[in-house]
C-alpha cells in the first residue's frame, strides 16, 4: 500500500533527497515548500524520474500556511503515514561564540538572529507536527522524522576529543539540541501508540545550509531519515541516529 509522506523544506539539497528516496520506495511524496516555484519545479524534476511527489505550498514559520497544508493533505489524502522535519536553516551575523574571547562580553551574533533560527528549527518543526498529528494518527503506523544534527548533543560537544568541542554558538547548536528534547516529549507522548518519533543527523553535507562545504552529498546526508521513516513496529523510538547507528545525547 502506498503510503503519503510529507518532507518540509523538500524543494533542495538533503529535504529533495529524502523526498526522492522515500518516493522511490513506498510513497506518494509532498514535497513542503515555501517558496511554491521552486516547490513545483523540485516536484515536477522528481516526477521526470518516475517519483509521484505533489508540491505542498507550506511555511513552517506561518501557522496558517501549516493549517492550511493540514487541509490540503486531508482533503486529498485523508491521512498522513510519514512525517520528515526537515526544515532548518543556521544564520551568523557576525561571531557566533557566545562571548568575545577577548572582552569577555556577548559577541556579533545578535538575539534576534538567533530568534530566528529557533523560529524554524524548533518552533516550526513543533507547528507542523502538532498540525499534521491527527492526520498521523489516522495511519497505521505513522513516522516522524526530525532531522537535527550531532552538533546539539551535549555529550560530544562536552567531549574534548570531540570535533565539537571547539564549536562555540548560541544558535545553530543550542536550536539542534532543543529539537532533540523535542522529539524526545512527542515519543513519550505517543510510546502507547503505534506513531514511532526519532531524531536523525544527516552528518556534515553539501548544502546552502554551509555554503556547499559538507564533504557528504545531500543523498549520503538523506540516508538516516530514508531508514528512520521506514522502520517496522519492531523498530526505536525515541533515539538520536545518523547512517552509522545510534548517537549520544
Amino acid at each position: 500500500m502506498t503510503k503519503i509522506a510529507l518532507i518540509t523544506g523538500a524543494n533542495k539539497g538533503i529535504g529533495f533527497e529524502i523526498a526522492r528516496g522515500l518516493g522511490s520506495s513506498v510513497a506518494t511524496v509532498l514535497i513542503g515548500a515555501r517558496d511554491a516555484p521552486r516547490g513545483s519545479a523540485a516536484a515536477q524534476r522528481l516526477r521526470a524520474d518516475g517519483v509521484d511527489a505533489v508540491h505542498i505550498p507550506l511555511d513552517v514559520t506561518d501557522e496558517a500556511s501549516v493549517a492550511a497544508a493540514a487541509k490540503q493533505i486531508e482533503q486529498e489524502y485523508g491521512h498522513l503515514d510519514i512525517l520528515v522535519n526537515n526544515a532548518g536553516i543556521a544564520r551568523a551575523d557576525g561571531d557566533e561564540r557566545a562571548l568575545d574571547p577577548a572582552a569577555w562580553a556577548p559577541s556579533g551574533q545578535s538575539v534576534a538572529s538567533i530568534r530566528a533560527i529557533f523560529d524554524v528549527n524548533v518552533f516550526g518543526l513543533i507547528t507542523v507536527t502538532n498540525a499534521m498529528l491527527p492526520l498521523l494518527r489516522r495511519a497505521e503506523a505513522a513516522r516522524i522524522v526530525n532531522v537535527t544534527s550531532e552538533v546539539g548533543s551535549l555529550a560530544l560537544t562536552l567531549d574534548q576529543t570531540s570535533p565539537y568541542w571547539s564549536l562555540i554558538s548560541l544558535g545553530y547548536p543550542v536550536s539542534k539540541t532543543a529539537a532533540n528534547m523535542v522529539t524526545v516529549e512527542y515519543a513519550k507522548e505517543l510510546w502507547e501508540t503505534p506513531i514511532k518519533v526519532n531524531a536523525v543527523c544527516p552528518g556534515y553535507t553539501a548544502t546552502d545550509l554551509n555554503g556547499h562545504s559538507g564533504f557528504k552529498t545531500p543523498e549520503e546526508g538523506a540516508k538516516a531519515a530514508i531508514r528512520l521513516a521506514l522502520i517496522g513496529p519492531d523498530g526505536p523510538t525515541g533515539g538520536f541516529f545518523n547512517e552509522a547507528g545510534a548517537l549520544p545525547w
